[in-house]
């Protein structure tokens, strides 16, 4: 019985580890938005979107499209940010748990970690995001992304 837990424990460790290959190309764009939105850089957070691209997030009204997309998301995140007390807003992406590639189409899932401070108070929101990319003449770009995830919680 013991053994048979054992190997059920390994198979959902090996089944939850992230795919082996990945595309550096199609993730570049992703971990580029990211970085710029830890440096508060959202020109270059745009930089990186597709001119129609869509954005679904937790913050009202919930969805973005189109033109400025970024600098539309990320005047309604400044305002919620403000009015609720939130400082030091940073995401980590974790190791890609799902890329699919087809021709100039890519589809990234990765867990991400959404850390801040809520009126002083070290806040941790662990979360996923997910992507879609198409493949430019500039190279890789975000036509949309979504934030899933749980509230966020205080860190102990």
């Amino acid at each position: 019985m013991l053994k048979s837990f054992i190997t059920l424990g390994v198979l959902m460790t090996l089944g939850t580890a992230p795919a082996l290959a990945h595309d550096a190309a199609v993730e570049a764009p992703i971990t580029q938005f990211l970085e710029a939105f830890n440096k508060g850089d959202m020109a270059a957070a745009a930089a990186t979107h597709a001119d129609d691209a869509h954005i679904t997030d937790e913050v009202a009204p919930y969805f973005w499209g189109g033109h400025d997309v970024v600098k539309r998301w990320a005047d309604d995140y400044a305002k919620d940010a403000a009015a609720r007390g939130i400082t030091n807003p940073k995401v980590v992406l974790g190791g890609v748990t799902r890329e699919l590639v087809a021709g100039d189409r890519a589809y990234v899932i990765a867990p991400s970690t959404y850390t801040f401070t809520l009126k002083g108070v070290p806040m941790r929101e662990v979360a996923q995001m997910t992507f879609a990319l198409r493949k430019l003449a500039a190279g890789w770009k975000i036509v949309a992304w979504t934030w899933t995830g749980p509230d966020a919680t205080p860190v102990k």
